[in-house]
């Protein structure tokens, strides 16, 4: 067990270290980011001299990427160009939000996607089971700027319900976490389904069924149980992902989150606080990965020192 953990804590670092060069590398080659981030006129070269010290950006290329390795070490991003305040901080204020957003996602999708995974699967070539697939379907086609879109239109606009955009309480976290976990709910409904039905032909299923135990109660303490292995370990992938991948729909709702913060500092020419929060993000996504390949060997007993393992 412990070979396997140290396994994965050194592949996660060789991670994080490419990650670190296709961000460091990726933003430079967009152009001199010093001349990219004034925003209009035309500056003296004193100051764009003043403003490419105080980033590091005089430096030999190894050396900026030493710096940008400590500052990763260490959470220091930098200071924001445009107000002056050191990104990290930046990024801590608007984690809450996107945090919250990705929770409320997830929770929406698990909802959704067990119910309708299990009943597709205990009732596989009926109408229920037809229905299960069609809504998967529908939930993976679903643009979710789109569906955030009609939300919007049908609850905010038209009913008045909910509110449309903002971070104010439980009510306006409502309408971005559907948008954010219907999609995920039709591939997570697909995998419970698929997951459940492997399960259902296995022997040990028969064998309850044979001691007189009730139908729904071999579904749930037997079949789904152990249908649940492969089912967590792409909850906890997914969650990962739904951390880093919370842009659009932050957009949508106006929800001051990491990926509004991102884009915000697009638009400005912001370039400590880019770079910052696409690392910062790209590291959470790789930790989270991390904890889900330790779990998933607590979870499943085969999974040993010497074992193959996850991938």
């Amino acid at each position: 067990m412990l070979a396997y953990v140290i396994r994965r804590l050194l592949h996660t670092v060789l991670v994080v270290f490419a990650i670190s060069l296709l961000i460091f590398f990726s933003i430079r080659l967009t152009g001199d980011p010093v001349t990219v981030m004034f925003s209009a006129g035309e500056p003296t070269k004193e100051a764009i001299e003043q403003l490419r010290a105080s980033l590091g950006l005089d430096e030999p290329l190894y050396v900026q990427y030493l710096i940008f390795i400590k500052g990763l070490l260490t959470f220091d991003f930098g200071e924001s160009f445009r107000s002056g305040g050191p990104v990290i901080d930046l990024i801590m204020e608007k984690a809450g939000a996107t945090l919250a957003l990705a929770v409320g996602g997830m929770t929406v999708a698990i909802l959704i996607a067990f119910p309708v995974g299990i009943l597709s699967a205990v009732k596989r070539g009926t109408a229920v089971d037809i229905f299960g697939r069609i809504f998967s379907l529908m939930g993976i086609s679903f643009p979710n700027f789109w569906l955030g879109i009609m939300l919007i239109l049908i609850f905010s606009v038209n009913l008045q319900w909910l509110p449309s955009s903002g971070f104010d309480g439980f009510s306006s976290l409502i309408l971005p976490s559907i948008t954010l976990g219907m999609i995920l709910s039709g591939i997570l409904a697909r995998l419970v389904r698929s997951s459940m039905l492997e399960v259902m032909n296995q022997q040990y299923v028969s064998t309850a069924k044979s001691k007189g135990i009730s139908d729904w109660a071999v579904i749930i303490k037997h079949a789904f149980r152990n249908a649940l292995l492969p089912t967590v370990t792409f909850i906890g992938l997914q969650f990962g992902a739904l951390l880093g991948g919370t842009v659009i729909v932050e957009q949508i709702f106006a929800w001051p989150g990491i990926g509004r913060l991102i884009i915000d500092a697009i638009n400005q020419r912001d370039y400590p606080v880019v770079q910052g929060g696409v690392i910062f993000l790209a590291v959470i996504m790789v930790v989270v990965n991390l904890i889900v390949d330790l779990s998933y060997s607590l979870i499943d007993p085969r999974i040993k020192a010497g074992g193959s393992g996850k991938a």
